[in-house]
């Protein structure tokens, strides 16, 4: 009677100071966002196929001379309908074609200094965004915000998918949680994107999109409520309490649910990079995701008839006669016995006061690497730690290029406040300037950035199989099934991928160089469809790919996409089976947990005509030898459905190729 009791009051408190509703459609109709104010307060409720999910969710800013969350007045709303049509250069979709409706809400506070703000929204097909923009008014140039309290009010006790963190200081590495929404423990910080599931399996995921001189966002049950929660700026830019600092007019990046009752679209969807601003680099040519080795995985192995192995360059010859035999587009130079490529007098990979990037090793010549690599048709990238590179940025992009290198991978940054996300920008725009692409390691979510500078090729931002070099019990392939149903929402998703020294939990042990892998090796071939990445690693050495079953698998697949499908052989956070399309081909990947499952995959995503299938599965003695597959070829048609058996912790791939 209590419960009943309160919800007819609040009805009647709505029914009777509740301004009219401002409300948004999506273009298919199935989601609605409606805006209202309640005593000069902002609230906004979201419900899907009329089923409501977020319900009186107050938004409000903290500046450090006020707030914006009382004696709020309505203008009038301006409303909006278009297209985002665009060509993503590196991205899981060729071409985007995206309808949404859009409303501004002009909102100004009636007391004080009368500050101005509008909430910007809008509703896709697929999620709903909304955003503050600061415009440009009389007597107020600047703001320093102290918190944005943004709610996210769920109804039905959602189950709760997502990273939990301990504070705002962190690789954004470490393992899922899965709780219902009412047994979460209160003011936890939520790494996002987060994946929320509702009884009527309705799935959200809630992010953000266009992160822009402003904080990274993260989620914090407070007072029964999922609250927005920014990153601090640190000293001595700030005292703890400080966000974000910026001048009017400003905007903050968009938060984004992803809304439907089909996990498969939540996948699919490019609303992120939608949201973000169209391509800023104008020659786009020399931009060329790809496949690039990676050996500080795997101990730098060589062959023992190697002359001399070390920081130099018979060493990286031997990886780049690698990559040219084998369609691997980049070598990458980290390190070799434990110390980087360049000259550091810092220990454990950590800038000394003499770090310059700039400057090799004795005995390493980067330029003749990069002439060698450069005649066989591969290009050469190297890893940076972020705190040598960033005070040398100007000089080193310029050395960087005049060397000949085409990328890099930029690490330990371990930060998502404003100035962190600036300076990351800036890596961005300048490496852009020299030709050179950016890999982010130790670093937050994607937001979509690969649309406005597509050098932008993946980020890290979750636990991988870099740990298995020192890691016990090693990364499980129930890890590895959370990630498509969270992590790479935001997109593109690096992960140390290539080990082909699969074993069982009872075989695996820790061990530093040539690491051993969980799973099968199906199960790796598979992750390389099944997660999203630009610049996908092959970590392991030469001599443990070549002649060996399976490696002809990744040295044809791609990085980038046409088009991606999530069949209905998915239930989340079990198993998934993605198709993706490179021109008239498709790659089809399934990944399970420790289950064993029987699938039966239709190929109706296929064109009309024959294709010819390279169908790799689970061996049925991968519980003694996790290496084992089958391999068969086929031709099929999408009328063919195919039946496989996928071992706990197993998986499938396939190579569909269209005939002429």
């Amino acid at each position: 009677m209590k419960k009943l009791f309160c919800f007819c009051c609040l009805i009647f408190t709505v029914s009777v100071f509740a301004q009219k509703k401002i409300t948004i459609v999506s273009p298919d109709g199935d989601i609605v966002f409606s805006f209202y104010l309640l005593k000069g307060n902002a609230f906004y409720n979201v419900t899907y196929k009329k089923t409501k999910i977020i319900t009186n969710s107050k938004l409000s800013l903290d500046f450090s001379d006020g707030s914006f969350e009382n004696d709020l007045r309505m203008k009038r709303a301006i409303y909006n309908d278009s297209v985002e049509d665009y060509d993503l250069i590196v991205g899981k979709t060729k071409h985007v074609h995206d309808a949404y409706n859009e409303v501004t809400i002009p909102l100004q506070q009636t007391t004080g200094n009368q500050r101005k703000i509008n909430l910007v929204v809008r509703a896709f097909a697929g999620g709903v965004a909304f955003k503050y923009y600061f415009p440009q008014q009389n007597g107020w140039n600047d703001f320093v915000l102290t918190d944005e309290n943004t709610t996210f009010n769920f109804v039905n006790n959602p189950t709760v998918h997502a990273l939990l963190r301990e504070n705002y200081t962190t690789s954004h590495e470490g393992f899922y949680t899965t709780v219902v929404l009412n047994n979460l423990t209160a003011d936890t910080l939520l790494d996002m994107p987060a994946t929320f599931e509702f009884p009527n399996h309705i799935y959200v995921a809630i992010t953000e999109a266009a992160l822009l001189d402003y904080a990274g966002m993260y989620l914090s049950k407070h007072n029964c409520v999922l609250t927005s929660k920014l990153s601090p700026l640190p000293a001595p830019l700030g005292d703890g309490s400080i966000k974000v600092k910026a001048n009017i007019p400003h905007s903050t990046p968009w938060r984004v649910l992803l809304i439907s009752n089909r996990i498969g679209s939540l996948i699919e969807s490019n609303i992120i990079t939608d949201l973000n601003a169209p391509c800023a680099i104008k020659d786009v040519s020399w931009i060329h995701p790809g496949k690039c080795t990676f050996p500080w995985w795997n101990g730098n192995v060589t062959p023992d008839s190697l002359n001399a192995p070390g920081n130099n360059f018979v060493t990286n010859q031997y990886y780049i006669d690698f990559c040219a035999r084998n369609n691997i587009d980049y070598h990458s130079v980290v390190e070799y016995g434990l110390h980087q490529w360049y000259t550091d007098d810092g220990v454990g990979f950590q800038p000394g006061p003499h770090a310059d990037v700039t400057k090799p090793v004795p005995g390493l010549d980067m330029k003749q690497i990069c002439d060698y690599a450069a005649t066989k048709g591969v290009g050469v990238r190297v890893w940076v730690h972020f705190y040598a590179l960033y005070p040398k940025l100007d000089t080193a992009f310029d050395v960087f290029e005049k060397w000949g290198l085409k990328g890099m991978m930029v690490d330990f940054m371990d930060r998502d406040d404003q100035q962190m996300v600036n300076m990351q920008t800036e890596i961005l725009q300048k490496a852009a300037a020299h030709h050179l692409h950016i890999q982010f390691h130790g670093a937050y979510k994607p937001t979509g950035l690969n649309r406005t500078y597509p050098n932008e090729y993946t980020r890290e931002g979750t636990l991988n199989y870099e740990t298995d070099k020192w890691d016990d019990h090693g990364l499980s392939p129930d890890h590895d099934i959370n990630m498509p149903f969270t992590r790479m929402l935001a997109g593109s998703t690096d992960y140390h991928l290539g080990g082909f020294r699969a074993v069982t939990q009872q075989q695996y042990h820790q061990q530093y160089t040539r690491p051993l892998v969980l799973g099968t090796r199906c199960h790796m071939l598979a992750m390389y469809v099944v997660l999203e990445n630009y610049l996908q690693m092959i970590c392991d050495y030469p001599a443990a790919y070549e002649g060996q079953p399976g490696f002809e698998f990744i040295k044809e697949i791609p990085t980038t996409w046409d088009e991606t499908k999530v069949l209905d052989q998915t239930e989340a956070f079990k198993y998934i089976t993605i198709a993706r399309r490179s021109n008239n081909d498709w790659y089809v990947g399934t990944i399970t947990d420790h289950e064993p499952r029987q699938l039966s995959i239709p190929l109706n995503f296929l064109s009309d005509g024959n294709y010819t299938a390279e169908i790799y599965t689970d061996a049925n003695d991968v519980n003694v030898d996790a290496n084992h597959l089958n391999k068969q070829t086929r031709t099929v048609t999408n009328k063919d459905v195919i039946n496989i058996n996928v071992a706990g912790g197993g998986g499938e791939v396939m190579r569909l190729i269209k005939q002429k």
